[in-house]
Order: C-alpha cells, then structure tokens, then sequence
C-alpha cells in the first residue's frame, strides 16, 4: 500500500521555477537532502504521491503532486562528481532549482503533475489535513485561523499524511474542488 506524504517548498524555490519558466511543466526529479533546506525523503517509496506546497501570503497552495518512481542515480542524472567542484547531477540542470546541488542531495525521479501557483486549498481542507507519524501519532495544523496558515511551521519538512488525508488531498488535485 502506498503512502503519501506533504513537503513544504520555500519561496526561494518557488520564485527560481518561475524565473526558469518552468510553471505548467512536469518535473521529472526532486531531490531529498541531509538538511532542512532540503528535508530528507527517505521514508518515501517508489508508487507513494508527495504533494509540495507553498505557503503565500497565508495561503496554503498545491504547487504539484508528485508519484515517485525511483530513487536511484539514473543515466538521466548525469555523470557522478569527481570533486566537491562538480555539479551534483548535471542531467538535471534544468530542475536545479529543486535541490540539485543542496546539501547531500540524493535524486527522487518522479511522475509529476505540471508545476502550478492557483491551486489553493480550501480553508476547510487546510483546517482538517492530518498527518501520522510513525508511532502512528495523528496531528493537525495548530495555526489555522479563518481558513489561512498564520504561521508554516506546522508543514516545514517531509511529514507523511493519513490515508483520510491523502484521499482529501488526491481528490482536491483532480477536481481542483
């Protein structure tokens, strides 16, 4: 059975993907880190959905869900680094803006929906998305206030949701609704 799981992605990141014009195009990669820049997507597994999210001016927005298939270095990744001077994976110099380079950055490629910025989640969605931790710990965001996010901490990091959640959060991607 699948899991899924929330990301948060900062507004550096999101202002470099729309500076690249990548906004309306599928990433084929994201990158899992050793740094909170970066958080680690090591309990992710290929068939489990990440969706990233974007906090703007309060609001919580769906920037992309992404199904990952893999999590090995591929041909597509380019060549390994021989010095601390080389990039990373220049195969992917076109997605640098999702980690590339970050620290310990390890590649996720994935099946991904375009990269968007008006896909914000109803104030009630918001209000009711659970996440579990793996002592089975259910959580809800503590800073929602009239359907918008007063302070994003609750979502900074790689946090796995509940199956009630994950089903929410699928259907509001298809629907838009």
């Amino acid at each position: 059975m699948s899991d899924a799981f929330t990301v948060q992605w900062a507004h550096e990141r999101c202002r470099a993907l729309r500076k690249a014009g990548k906004v309306g195009e599928r990433p084929p990669v994201a990158f899992s880190g050793a740094h909170t820049s970066l958080p680690t997507w090591s309990r992710a597994r290929a068939g489990d959905e990440v969706y990233a999210l974007h906090v703007d001016r309060r609001v919580v927005h769906v920037v992309t869900r992404m199904r990952v298939t893999d999590r090995e270095r591929g041909a597509c990744c380019g060549t390994p680094p021989a010095t601390w001077q080389d990039q990373a994976h220049p195969g992917h110099d076109d997605w640098w803006m999702l980690g590339a380079d970050g620290c310990g950055a390890e590649p996720v490629h994935v099946d991904a929906t375009p990269v968007c910025f008006d896909m914000p989640l109803p104030g009630d969605l918001l209000s009711t998305l659970t996440w579990r931790n793996l002592k089975g710990r259910t959580r809800r965001l503590k800073h929602v206030v009239d359907g918008r996010l007063e302070n994003s901490i609750g979502i900074q990091g790689f946090y796995r949701l509940t199956p009630e959640s994950a089903a929410d959060l699928a259907e509001f991607v298809r629907t838009g609704t």
